[in-house]
Formats: C-alpha cells, sequence, structure tokens
C-alpha cells in the first residue's frame, strides 16, 4: 500500500536528505495506510544485489509494489502489519468514501495566514499553525501539504495529517490553491493541474525562512499530480528532501474518463459545484475577459470537465481541455523525479484509478 522512493546517485553523499525515510515512518501509517488494495511505485538509485530475495513475503495479498525493491520498505513497520478491513463499509469503495467524508472529524487548530504576492499579482496563502514561530527550533522539518482539487487548510483529511506531523516536531504549513479555504483571489486566474509556478515560489519563501530545515511535501489527488509535475520540471535541481504523493490521479485523461461512469458522477458533481462555489465569489474578475472564455459555463458547469472547458484551459493557455489534460497528467513527470517520492495509491480508489499509475515509466526510472 505504500511505495518508497529512495534518491539517485547524484545525492547519496547530500546530508540534507539522509533523514527521509526515518521521519516519514513516523507520519505515514495514519494517514496513508487505510485502503486494502494498493499500488505502490517509487524510483531506486540502483538495481539491487538480491536484497528482494532477502525481503519477508509481503503481509498482504492485495499490496502490490511497483518500482521499489521490498526490502527498501522493509522500515515501514505498517506494512508489515496484517490489514483488517472495517467490517461492512470496506466492502464497496464507495460507501467506504462517502462515509469517511461525512463522519471524520475536523481537529480544532490555530492557524497563522500568510500570503505571498506571485508575480502575476495573484495571491498565494500559506496557513502555518500559530505559535510553532516560537514553540520549534529554527532547524525543525518542515512538511508542505497540498489538497486536492477544492481543498484546504479547513479540511479533514488535512488537519489530521497536519496534527500527526505537529505532534512528531514538525513545522507544517498548508499550501491553499488560489481560491481555496477563504483564501484571496486577486487576479482572473485560479490554479490548474498543470500550473507549478505557486508552489515553486512557496518552496523558494520557505528554504528562505528556515535555510537550516529539511522541507518536504505531501499532496492529495490533484495536490498530488501538481507536485509530481514539479518534481519532475526541476528533476535534480529539486530543493526538497523527499515528497509524498497520495491518491494520485497521474493520467488526467483517464481520469476524466473514470470520473463519467456510473456512480463516479456523484463526486464529478459535487467537485463541480465546490469549483462555482468559489468561482462565483470572485466572478467580478472574469467580467469582460476576451478571448475564447465561457464564463457561464464555467459558472453553471455540471461536472469538473465543463468547468475546465469553460475556464481553466483558457486561463493557462491549452487549446482544448483534452489538450489540458494530455499535457498536464504527472504520468509524465514522474520519470524525472531525482529526489526520494513516496507514491500511496488505494486499488479501489473510485476517483483515482490504478490503471492510470505509470507503471512502465516508475520501472524505467528505476534503472536509470
Amino acid at each position: 500500500m505504500a511505495a518508497a522512493v529512495p534518491t539517485p546517485s547524484p545525492f547519496l553523499a547530500s546530508t540534507r536528505r539522509f533523514g527521509f525515510a526515518p521521519r516519514l515512518r513516523s507520519l505515514l501509517p495514519a494517514a496513508a495506510m487505510s485502503s486494502a488494495a494498493v499500488s505502490a511505485s517509487a524510483l531506486s538509485p540502483s538495481s539491487g544485489t538480491g536484497e528482494e530475495a532477502q525481503a519477508a513475503p509481503l503481509p498482504h495479498s492485495t499490496l502490490e509494489i511497483a518500482g521499489a525493491r521490498r526490502g527498501l520498505l522493509s522500515g515501514f513497520s505498517s506494512l508489515r502489519a496484517p490489514y483488517r478491513a472495517f467490517p461492512v463499509l470496506a466492502s464497496n469503495r464507495h460507501v467506504e468514501t462517502i462515509f469517511a467524508a461525512f463522519t471524520r472529524s475536523l481537529p480544532a487548530v490555530k492557524l497563522r495566514r500568510e500570503c505571498l504576492r506571485a508575480p502575476d499579482d495573484g495571491a498565494i496563502a500559506l496557513d502555518w499553525v500559530s505559535g510553532d514561530d516560537r514553540a520549534l527550533p529554527m532547524d525543525a522539518p518542515v512538511l508542505i501539504l497540498l489538497p486536492g482539487l477544492t481543498g484546504g487548510s479547513d479540511d479533514t483529511y488535512v488537519r489530521h495529517m497536519l496534527l500527526r506531523a505537529r505532534s512528531k516536531g514538525w513545522r507544517v504549513v498548508v499550501f491553499n490553491s488560489r481560491g481555496c479555504a477563504d483564501s484571496p483571489v486577486t487576479t482572473p486566474k485560479f490554479y490548474s493541474a498543470s500550473f507549478t509556478g505557486d508552489l515553486r515560489q512557496v518552496i523558494g519563501h520557505i528554504l528562505g525562512r528556515y535555510p537550516q530545515s529539511n522541507v518536504y511535501a505531501a499532496g492529495w489527488s490533484l495536490g498530488a499530480n501538481i507536485l509530481v509535475r514539479y518534481l519532475g520540471e526541476e528533476t535534480d535541481k529539486c530543493p526538497l528532501s523527499g515528497a509524498v504523493s497520495l491518491c494520485n490521479p497521474f493520467n488526467l485523461v483517464i481520469a476524466d474518463e473514470d470520473f463519467h461512469k456510473g456512480f463516479n458522477n456523484v463526486y464529478d458533481r459535487a467537485l463541480a459545484r465546490a469549483l462555482t462555489t468559489i468561482f462565483k465569489k470572485h466572478a467580478l474578475l472574469f467580467e469582460g475577459l476576451e478571448g475564447e472564455y465561457d464564463i457561464p459555463k464555467a459558472a453553471n458547469a455540471r461536472t469538473v470537465r465543463d468547468f475546465d472547458e469553460g475556464l481553466t484551459r483558457v486561463s493557462f493557455g491549452f487549446k482544448s481541455v483534452d489538450d489540458y489534460y494530455s499535457n498536464s497528467s504527472s504520468s509524465d513527470s514522474i520519470k524525472n523525479v531525482c529526489i526520494p517520492l513516496l507514491c500511496i495509491q488505494a486499488d479501489n480508489d473510485p476517483i483515482a484509478p490504478s490503471r492510470g499509475i505509470p507503471r512502465d515509466d516508475i520501472k524505467l526510472s528505476c534503472v536509470a
């Protein structure tokens, strides 16, 4: 259910990266080890020397590890524990997903917001745990959290990961995409699966403030897609010490196809409503825009595809929504990632289909 991605050879001598595995072991089990059937992917620095043969058998028949040598995952104690599905709920992926959405608690966390000005005059909202500047040492590891589509620091899954990391002495910051978590929108431009500029600015800002700290990032769903695209763009120049991708759709063309099948239409409509709600709060910014914008279609979108066709793909210069999806998928970027990357996928995830996992590129990266 997990995928470990050790650092490639250019970084083996870098002391900034050595803390990745043990620190992640303390964080991931509670946040990521909840589904039975999982695909795991990883980049490996070498071809191995018989480590696989010495590794213990997998603890559950549905655990798939793609790309990483099994021995590399031996430090994750949660993977050695037997998997016990929750009675009744785990029998159906939709019941499991909806139950969690409606019953997961929202922890109370006092946050402090910091807004950055982007080069295009857009606003980037960062939410830090209030008081951490005084409570934590300057060299405490920093974890950047990237929520999924329309998500932010007020989402339950984000809060639980934040608290888990904070309890281990990490400094945590939530990167809210433009318009999410009531963050300000100051230009007629939100965010997209392809745009990594805001994340790049955030990482540079954090490294400038905490130059002695190892900085990591973890993203869910669309946030994971953006994160992996960033890592692939930066290649061996990436300043992060490690990253985690959770429930990444990877291939947006496949994800779009699956979104329109059966019960998945429920999720599609729910996300479309969330997108239009954010849009309508800032609709005046989009009045009178020239070009191919279809503002009424975006404002009344019943599907994510409608919203992307009317607004997102035009804002970011794509010829069509299909062009946007095919050229914004992180499946094309993962082979260029050069830092430790752990990818965790649930095989029964209704929104991030397992058939979108770029297994061939992962395996090619292992021997690169």
